[in-house]
């Protein structure tokens, strides 16, 4: 039974340290999988992606409630999860200040010769074929929209390779650490019973 016991013991740690290196090694690969993708695209930060440089540009926009990014991508190529997300944050500042501070959900749908924009078709500004036109301003959110979230996306997948990573690893120490305990209760239980057959017998008196 006890040599059943061991034989358990080592096929579940060896299943553990195989199965943390699959995690460690899959975590590896997409986390350089996705950094080689975002590097393809050749993103670099503008000269004013530093929190003092946006600080001014919020302020001169006269936006509210929005505060600068702590992170700084001034003049770097972005090819980390960490650089897409920082890029991303001033992403949407850039779009706040070319709409005067309005997401998509808060502009008029359809645009007017005032610059103003209305939701009222009778109202807007017609085309050449009568039909009203569509404002223009919430194509900026529709652009920044798609591109902030794969941005934000590669820096949720990074997360999780890194996760794998650190969950691998994990796991092939806890494998390991049952291979020693395993391995030290064998050699204990081998020097019990040599130490027990070679313990002299007690004469049984007559």
């Amino acid at each position: 039974m006890s040599r059943l016991f061991s034989v358990g013991g080592y096929i579940a740690a060896s299943v553990l340290i195989v199965l943390g290196l699959g995690m460690a090694v899959v975590g590896f690969v997409g986390r350089g999988y996705i950094n080689d993708q975002l590097a393809d695209e050749q993103i670099t930060g503008t000269p004013d992606m530093t929190p003092n440089g946006i600080t001014a540009e919020i302020k001169d926009a006269g936006l509210t409630g929005v505060s600068a990014p702590s992170c700084s991508v001034a003049g770097e190529k972005v090819d980390t999860g960490q650089e897409a997300k920082c890029f991303a944050s001033y992403m949407r500042i850039h779009a706040l200040e070319a709409t005067g501070g309005k997401t998509y959900s808060q502009m008029p749908q359809y645009a007017t010769a005032d610059g103003k924009g209305t939701n009222d078709k009778a109202a807007a500004s017609k085309d050449a074929n009568g039909a009203p036109v569509s404002n223009a301003a919430r194509n900026i959110w529709v652009i920044e929209t798609a591109l902030t979230t794969a941005l934000n996306v590669s820096f949720f997948a990074t997360g999780v390779a890194l996760f794998a990573i650190v969950v691998g690893i994990a796991l092939m120490l806890v494998g390991i650490g049952f291979l020693v305990l395993i391995s030290v209760g064998r050699r204990r239980e081998a020097a019990g019973s040599t130490v027990a057959a070679g313990a002299p017998s007690k004469a049984v008196p007559a």
